[in-house]
């Protein structure tokens, strides 16, 4: 296990680990050959659209709270916002071709950093 002298600084850099991963893997896709006709060509609902809108922007607020909750909520946050965000990747692989795969499994290996970097913060404030 990684050990740091500040934890909640690390979990806040694993998150923006995170989010490049998920900016860059839609940057990438955007490489392939018809991928905006084919995204154009897409009937997404809204609720969809909304649902994963959700899903980016936690990585983006957990780089920020991180650094700023006391230990015992940064710690249940840290936990609950990994399994969602885990749920949205996770919910990806059903359509996923082997580049969206690999991108899917290096979030959820930092994700479970996260996870354990997150079980050994203090339980009570």
């Amino acid at each position: 296990m990684i050990k740091t002298q500040n934890p909640e600084r690390l979990l806040s850099l694993l998150w923006a680990f995170i989010l490049f991963n998920m900016i860059f893997r839609d940057l990438h896709q955007m490489l392939a050959p018809g991928y905006i006709d084919q995204m154009r060509g897409m009937q997404i609902s809204e609720g969809s659209m909304l649902f994963y809108g959700f899903i980016l922007e936690l990585p983006i607020l957990m780089m920020l709270l991180s650094n700023y909750l006391k230990p015992k909520t940064n710690r249940v946050a840290n936990i609950l916002v990994c399994i969602l965000v885990a749920g949205g990747i996770i919910s990806t692989f059903f359509t996923a071709d082997a580049d969206d795969l690999f991108f899917g499994i290096v979030k959820l290996l930092a994700l479970g950093l996260i996870f354990a970097i997150a079980l050994r913060l203090p339980k009570v404030q």
